[in-house]
C-alpha cells in the first residue's frame, strides 16, 4: 500500500535536482507566444492578436504573481522563495520581453499594415481636414468625460485605478488663485475606445485610426487654459488584483466577494508603464505616489496598453489579414435529428473542440430542457461569459417546473462579477443555486441530468475538460464526454450531492476527485508504474494539460523516470520539471504546443506492459487543483473511443514539428522546427483538415 500524500513526504528525489523556477517559466511560456507574432507565415491581424495575447497576460502575470517579488525587494530580503535577487532576475526578462514586444510593434507590425493601406495615424502625421475632424471628435466625444485634477493639499493625488490610461502634466505659471501648483493628472474613462476609425472623407484610400492618447495629447493644452503645459506622459499602473476573502469569518461568500471587487482596482501598485520620453522628474514624482522602486518602472515605445488594440482586429474587414476561417463540423458520433439521449443508450460520445462543435452540448441540454422527462438538472459553472445561451437555458427549464441545481463558483478568478450575475438571476426564478465548499474553488465542469424512463429513473451526464462557455469552445481545444454510463453518472450524482449538502461522501467507483483522493491516487499511479519498471516491465506514461508545477507530482515523475518509466509530457504553460537531464530526466521529456487554438485539454495515459489506462479531466497537476479545488478525473473505458483520444491529443502532439517546442535541461524551449514553421506535421492542422467540413450535410 502506498505512503498518504502529504505536501512534505513527496518533496525529495535528488539532492542534487534543482526544480525549474515556475514564474521564469510561465514568461518562457509568453516568449512562445510572442513567436506567433514574429512570424512572417501568420496573417497580419492575427500576428497583432498573438502580440496583443502576451500583453494581457503579462498584465494577469503582474496582478496576480508580482506582488511577493516586490515585497522581497523592497524588505531586501535574501532567504526563502522570493528574494532580492529573485526579483531583479524576474524584472530583468519582463523588460527584455516587453522591449522585444515594442520592438516588433513599431519596427515590423505598423509599417507591415502600413504598407496595407492601414495606419494608426499621429498628430505629427495628419493634414489639416484630419486634425480637424479630430478636433471636432475630442469636442463632441471626450472633453466632457475628462475631468483634470490640479494637485495641492486640497486636491491629493486622485485614486487611479488598474491598468486605467491617465495622463500627468506638468504646468507653468499660476493657476486660477495665484497658486503654483504644477502637477495635474487627466484620468480616461474606460467608456472611450482606444482606438478611432477616421471617416474616409478625410482618411482618402487608405484606412486610418487615431489612438485615443494621440486625441487627448494634441488638446492638453486646452484643459488648463491660462497655464502652459510643460512636461507631460501617458501613464498605467498596474494593481495586485487577485482577490482575497477570509472564508473563516464570512456569513455571506456572495456579499464578501461583492465588497472585495469595489477594491480591486485599487489594490497595491506592482508596475508603473510611462511613455518613453517622460521626464525624470515626472517618473520620480509618479514612482513615489504609487511607492514603487524604479525596477517596476516600464518605458514603452508606443501605447501603455498594448493589449487594447485587440479592437484594431475588429475594425479592419480585411479577411485576408485573418486566418482562413474554420467552422467546426457537427460532432461526428451524434445524429443530427436523433434523440441524444437514446443515441447514448448505444455508447458515450465523445466531442473533440473547437474542432468539432459545442453546439452537440449545447443541444443536448436543449433536448434536456424540451422534455417532459426529464425532471432535473444539474451543472457546474465556473466561467460561462456574461452572455450565455447555456443559461438562456438553466433559465427555461426552471420556468417548466424542472428542478434545476447549479453549483456556481463566485472565485472564479476575474469572472466573479458574471458569475455573481448569473447566480442571482437563477437565484430569483427559483434555481437551487450553491457555492460549493468553503474554502475550496469547484473547478470540476459536470452536467447531470436524471429523467424518467417508464417506471425507473435514469441518469445521463456530459463531462468536460473545460469551460461551459461556447465563446472559449471556438478557441480551445477540449474534450466533452456524454455518458449514460450507470457507475459513473452515478458518482457525478454523489458529487452533486456533496457540493450541496456538503455531507460525507459515498465511494466513488470511476471517479477521481480532489481534494479528497485525485492526488493520491494519482501519485500511486505513478508510482506502481515506477515499481513495475524497476521489475523490468514496460511502463509508459503520456500525459497533457496545461500547467506543471507541483513539487510532489514533479519528484513522483523525476522518481518513475529513474527507474525506466518512458514519459512525455505535454505541457503547454509552465513546467517545473527540468527535462532530459542525464542520470536524472533522461527518459523524460516535455513538450509544448502553441498554435491558433489553446491547447486546454488534460488527458492522462498509463500503461504497463499491455494494460492501458486513460483518465480525463478538468485539473491541472498542480498544487492549487489538487489540495484547494474541486476536481475530477475520469476514464474512458471503451477501446475505440480510448485509442481516438491517444491518436488525437496524444500522438498527433508528439509528432507535430510545426507547432512543437522542446524543454531542454535549462528551462529554455527550442522550436522542434529549425527549418520553417509552416513545414511538416500540425497536430492542430491536421484535426482541422479531419473536421473542418463546412460543406458535407452535417453543416447544412
Amino acid at each position: 500500500m502506498h505512503q498518504p500524500v502529504t505536501e512534505s513526504n513527496l518533496s525529495e528525489t535528488s539532492p542534487s535536482l534543482q526544480l525549474l523556477d515556475r514564474d521564469h517559466s510561465i514568461l518562457a511560456f509568453n516568449h512562445r507566444v510572442f513567436d506567433w507574432a514574429c512570424r512572417s507565415d501568420v496573417p497580419l491581424l492575427e500576428r497583432l492578436r498573438y502580440l496583443c495575447i502576451v500583453s494581457s497576460n503579462l498584465d494577469e502575470f503582474f496582478e496576480v504573481r508580482a506582488e511577493p517579488h516586490l515585497a522581497a525587494l523592497q524588505a531586501k530580503d535574501d532567504k526563502g522563495l522570493y528574494t532580492v535577487q529573485s526579483f531583479q532576475l524576474l524584472s530583468r526578462a519582463i523588460h527584455d520581453l516587453v522591449a522585444s514586444q515594442y520592438a516588433l510593434y513599431n519596427n515590423e507590425l505598423m509599417p507591415a499594415f502600413e504598407r496595407q493601406g492601414i495606419k494608426i495615424i499621429s498628430h505629427g502625421e495628419r493634414n489639416n481636414a484630419q486634425r480637424e475632424w479630430v478636433r471636432r471628435y475630442f469636442e463632441r466625444e471626450v472633453r466632457p468625460l475628462l475631468i483634470p485634477v490640479g494637485l495641492d493639499p486640497s486636491h491629493p493625488f486622485p485614486q487611479v485605478a488598474n491598468k486605467s490610461l491617465n495622463f500627468i502634466v506638468r504646468l507653468g505659471g499660476n493657476d486660477a488663485f495665484g497658486r503654483e501648483n504644477d502637477i495635474a493628472i487627466v484620468k480616461v474613462p474606460r467608456v472611450l475606445p482606444r482606438l478611432i476609425r477616421m471617416p474616409a472623407g478625410v482618411s482618402g484610400k487608405r484606412t486610418l485610426f487615431v489612438a485615443l492618447s494621440s486625441v487627448i495629447r494634441a488638446h492638453l493644452s486646452s484643459l488648463f487654459p491660462g497655464r502652459e503645459v510643460g512636461q507631460f506622459s501617458q501613464f498605467r499602473v498596474t494593481r495586485h488584483s487577485d482577490l482575497a476573502v477570509d472564508e473563516v469569518d464570512v456569513r455571506n461568500l456572495r456579499t464578501a466577494l461583492r465588497q472585495g471587487l469595489q477594491h480591486r482596482h485599487y489594490g497595491q501598485a506592482v508596475r508603473l508603464e510611462v511613455s518613453s520620453g517622460c521626464s525624470e522628474h515626472l517618473v520620480k514624482f509618479l514612482l513615489k505616489q504609487f511607492d514603487l522602486p524604479v525596477e517596476a518602472l516600464y518605458r514603452v515605445h508606443g501605447p501603455v496598453n498594448l493589449a487594447r488594440l485587440t479592437q484594431l482586429i475588429n475594425l479592419v474587414d480585411e479577411p485576408k489579414l485573418l486566418f482562413p476561417p474554420y467552422k467546426a463540423s457537427y460532432p461526428q458520433q451524434l445524429v443530427r435529428g436523433q434523440s441524444i439521449f437514446s443515441q447514448l443508450k448505444r455508447g458515450d460520445v465523445l466531442i473533440h473542440q473547437p474542432y468539432e462543435s459545442f453546439d452537440g452540448v449545447l443541444e443536448f441540454l436543449r433536448e434536456a430542457v424540451h422534455d417532459p422527462q426529464v425532471l432535473a438538472i444539474k451543472q457546474t459553472i465556473y466561467r460561462t461569459g456574461s452572455e450565455s445561451e447555456l443559461m438562456a437555458l438553466l433559465r427555461e427549464a426552471v420556468r417548466r417546473g424542472k428542478e434545476v441545481t447549479v453549483v456556481v463558483e463566485l472565485k472564479a478568478r476575474f469572472d466573479e462579477e458574471a458569475n455573481m450575475d448569473w447566480a442571482e438571476m437563477l437565484e430569483s426564478i427559483g434555481a437551487q443555486v450553491v457555492y460549493g465548499v468553503m474554502g475550496l474553488k469547484t473547478h470540476t465542469k459536470m452536467m447531470l441530468f436524471t429523467r424518467r424512463e417508464g417506471k425507473q429513473l435514469k441518469r445521463y451526464a456530459h463531462l468536460s475538460t473545460g469551460n461551459y462557455n461556447p465563446v472559449t469552445a471556438r478557441l480551445y481545444t477540449d474534450i466533452s464526454h456524454l455518458t449514460a454510463d450507470v457507475a459513473l453518472t452515478k458518482d457525478v450524482e454523489h458529487v452533486f450531492s456533496h457540493l450541496a449538502s456538503q455531507s460525507r461522501l459515498p465511494r466513488l467507483n470511476r471517479l477521481w476527485l480532489a481534494p479528497l483522493y485525485f492526488y493520491r491516487k494519482l501519485i500511486g499511479k505513478i508510482d506502481a508504474l515506477a515499481d513495475a519498471a524497476a521489475l523490468g516491465k514496460s511502463a509508459r506514461i503520456v500525459a497533457k494539460m496545461n500547467a506543471l508545477t507541483d513539487d510532489a507530482l514533479t519528484h513522483a515523475l523525476i522518481r518513475a523516470g529513474k527507474k525506466g518509466v518512458q514519459i512525455d509530457l505535454i505541457v503547454r504553460g509552465a513546467c517545473i520539471l527540468p527535462a532530459q537531464l542525464p542520470g536524472l530526466t533522461e527518459n523524460i521529456r516535455v513538450r509544448s504546443i502553441i498554435g491558433r487554438f489553446l491547447e486546454h485539454s488534460r488527458v492522462f495515459y498509463f500503461r504497463q506492459d499491455e494494460t492501458e489506462e486513460l483518465l480525463l479531466s478538468s485539473a491541472d497537476w498542480m498544487n492549487r487543483n489538487m489540495l484547494r479545488r474541486v476536481e475530477v478525473a475520469w476514464p474512458v473505458t471503451d477501446p475505440a473511443q480510448r485509442q481516438r483520444l491517444v491518436d488525437e491529443c496524444l500522438v498527433a502532439c508528439l509528432h507535430d514539428v510545426v507547432d512543437a517546442w522542446d524543454l531542454m535541461p535549462d528551462g529554455s524551449y527550442s522550436h522542434v522546427n529549425q527549418v520553417g514553421h509552416h513545414v511538416g506535421h500540425s497536430a492542430q492542422g491536421a484535426l482541422m483538415a479531419r473536421y473542418g467540413a463546412p460543406n458535407t450535410d452535417r453543416d447544412k
